[in-house]
This record gives C-alpha cells, structure tokens and sequence, in this order.
C-alpha cells in the first residue's frame, strides 16, 4: 500500500509516505512539506484504503454467492445488485439532486441496489423457499429491467452528465475521502469476520442442500442470512466505488486455486488477495494513461473476461449440464 500511496503524477518516496503516515497515526516524527503532506495523506492514503475496502468486500461476496446459489461462474452482481445502484446514481446525476427526496449519488446507489436485491429475493421465492436457480433467473431478469431505466435516463443527460455516469458506471475510487472510510470499513471487515463464521456450514452447502440438511444444516436459513449480508457488502462499496466488474468471479477462483475449496481459510484469504488486486488495478488506472485516468472497470474487465473464458472452457460441469 506504501508503494501504490508513494506512485502518481508525483511520486513521492516511500520513505517519505511511511514518515507522513506514521506522524498522522500516531502524532510521531516532524511533519512534512505541507503539499506532501497533503498529497499523501488526504488524497492518496484515503484512496488506497478505499481500492483495499472494496477490492475485499467484492471478493469475499464473490465466494459466498458462488457457494450459496451453487454456480461457479456468479458474482457479486448475479442478484442485479450493480443494476439497481447504477439507477440509483444515475437518477441523482442527471437530476441534479432532486430525485430520490435530494439524496446523494452514493446513498442513492446504495437505496437502489437494496431494492433489487429485495425484488430478486421476493421473485426468487418459491413456496416460501428460496430457489439458486429461481434466484439467479430472478436477478438477470429483475438486472436488464434496472438497466432499461439507466439507459432511458442516459439519453435524456448533457455530455456533462453522461461523462459521469459513465465514470460511475465503470468505478472509480478517485474521489475517496476519510470522511466515508469509517462505515465503508465496519461493514466490509464486520461482514467478512461474521461470514467466515459461516465456513463450514458453506462447505457442506457444496455437498448439496440434501447432504447440508443431513449434516444438521437449515440450508433455507442459511441461504437466507447469507444473501442478506453479501448484498449488503456488495451494495455499500458499489454505492462509493460504482460498478467495478470480475473481482468477485476472478478473485474466488485464483485463490480456490492455490488453497482448496475450504471456505474457512478460502474467505480471509480471498478478502486480502482482492484488497491486493484492486489496490494493483487502482494504481494502473492512474499512471498508464497519464495524465488521464482510467476507470477501474475497463482494466478489471480487461483482466477479468480472459479469465472467465478460460473458466468456461475448464468447467465441465457446465458441458455436462
């Protein structure tokens, strides 16, 4: 983190950063040159915190959805999460405030994508029951009709307008302040911590619900409070970060890769390597086009849809179904 804080339009020493950090932290050492200073501590740090937080909080959703609606190939926007925020923003963007009772860009995101997840989860009940099928089927469906209002709303923007819905729509953690890092990082570390409480009953989960239920699991319980916490997770960073694609499918799979399927150990470590990752895609977004930005879902899906072809291709199941 020290590095990816230290690189941009002007890099800055590590040393220095580590120095600038620790006097703010703990009140240590001399202060800095007070554009330094500035630089490092009240745009870059908040935005490095912030790549972390959401980079975790995608990858960590990633794994319980693949378990819970048992596809390997879902993600954090399965259940139209992404769709519904997006509305949410662009309403406010292109209203100027004055839809959604004079909400701001994020809490409206935020309102939005609980409003899908809560269609998708009525839709998706059958007999009182939630189906992963019906689910899945639910949030593609309830997904393109969020996104048909977007659409709508993008063809009545100004080119103002529309630059920062796009710029939205794609993510961006450009304008993270400190201000919004204190709920952002309760719920993301609160919600990992709660579901690796759930690590061994989301292992019987792949044994199938019949297995689960035999191991003294209530999958529909379970099912339940799991897709309640992972739209929770995914709709609070998509709501400061919009929408930033393939961390939650790519991330789950790397990290199966190289230590198993046990979601005891998967969950932590899935949450650090995602930190890690978007972290890496964060610092590319703003140094291989300088001095313009890139948003980060053009280099996560750069990343992200070469792999989720390969995953495709090595997935018999899929062939088999």
């Amino acid at each position: 983190m020290m590095v990816a804080i230290s690189i941009g339009s002007v890099t800055i020493p590590v040393v220095d950063v580590w120095r600038i950090v620790w006097h703010h932290l703990t009140g240590a050492g001399a202060t800095a040159d007070p554009a330094l200073d500035q630089i490092v501590w009240n745009f870059r740090t908040p935005r490095v915190v912030l790549a972390a937080l959401v980079g975790a909080g995608l990858a960590v959703s990633g794994v319980v959805l693949q378990a819970v609606v048992a596809n390997p190939l879902a993600d954090p926007y399965v259940l139209g999460v992404s769709s519904g925020a997006s509305l949410g923003a662009v309403m406010v963007i292109t209203m100027a405030g004055g839809a959604l009772g004079g909400l701001g860009v994020s809490a409206a995101a935020f309102a939005g994508a609980m409003v899908a997840v809560a269609l998708v989860f009525v839709l998706g009940l059958t007999r009182g029951r939630l189906a992963p099928t019906r689910l899945v089927l639910s949030g593609v469906a309830v997904g393109y009709l969020f996104l048909a209002g977007t659409s709508y709303l993008q063809l009545q923007a100004t080119p103002t307008e529309l630059r920062s819905v796009m710029f939205w729509m794609l993510g961006s953690v450009a304008g993270a302040k400190w201000d919004q890092l204190g709920l952002v990082s309760t719920v993301v570390v609160t919600s990992t911590v709660f579901l690796a409480l759930f690590g061994r009953q989301l292992n019987a989960l792949l044994a199938g619900d019949e297995s689960a239920t035999a191991l003294g699991v209530d999958v529909h319980r379970l099912r339940g409070a799991l897709l309640v916490l992972s739209s929770l997770l995914t709709g609070t960073v998509i709501a400061v970060a919009g929408g930033i694609g393939f961390v939650g499918l790519m991330i789950p799979h790397l990290v199966r890769l190289a230590v198993g399927a046990d979601h005891r150990r998967l969950l932590p470590l899935a949450a650090v390597v995602g930190a890690i990752y978007l972290v890496v895609v964060d610092l590319l977004s703003r140094t291989v086009n300088r001095p313009n930005e890139l948003p980060l879902g053009i280099l996560t899906a750069l990343f992200g849809a070469p792999f989720f072809l390969w995953l495709l291709r090595r997935n018999k199941t899929l062939d088999a179904s």
